[in-house]
């Protein structure tokens, strides 16, 4: 009799030693990337920095900061072969479960407006524009505004 083994879906902490990896996935999913040192910083500051591996390949990961009894959602990134595929809503589920575990009562994050996809795919899981931020992010023509937008974790959402 054999065996047929599923590949494993995996959610872990990252550590300096996944950077690369990191990287390499950011450089090909955003025009305006973050940097190597962007990714230092936040697992030296402390942050909760955590990747998806689908069959060991890293398909993505976020990096979640805590502020008091608030959990701001910094970068959440998935591999452009892996979209679609439900790794980004595993992603945001567990983001939503660790800002939880630490005791935030909500998360906020920033999205560009000429980002339908992901407007989409927040609006999904609850979240909520709060307000924007006027010439947040990097642009090919000077800079685009972010929209701020925020998910209540307590009271019932299911992500306590």
């Amino acid at each position: 009799m054999s065996a047929v083994f599923a590949p494993r879906l995996e959610l872990a902490p990252m550590g300096h030693a996944d950077i690369d990896e990191i990287v390499a996935i950011e450089n090909r999913v955003y025009p305006f990337p973050w940097t190597r040192g962007n990714f230092v910083d936040s697992i030296a500051g402390g942050y909760s920095v955590w990747g998806c591996r689908f069959a060991d390949q890293l398909v993505g990961y976020f990096v979640l900061m805590m502020v008091v009894d608030e959990a701001h959602l910094l970068n959440i990134s998935v591999a452009e072969e892996r979209q679609r595929m439900g790794f980004g809503a595993h992603l945001l589920r567990h983001a939503m479960q660790v800002a939880a575990r630490a005791g935030a009562t909500s998360v906020l994050l920033e999205v560009r407006p000429s980002n339908a996809q992901a407007l989409a795919f927040y609006g999904h899981f609850g979240f909520q524009q709060i307000g924007v931020r006027r010439g947040y992010y990097p642009a090919e023509k000077g800079s685009e505004d972010a929209l701020v937008m925020r998910q209540v974790l307590a009271g019932g959402t299911g992500y306590e």
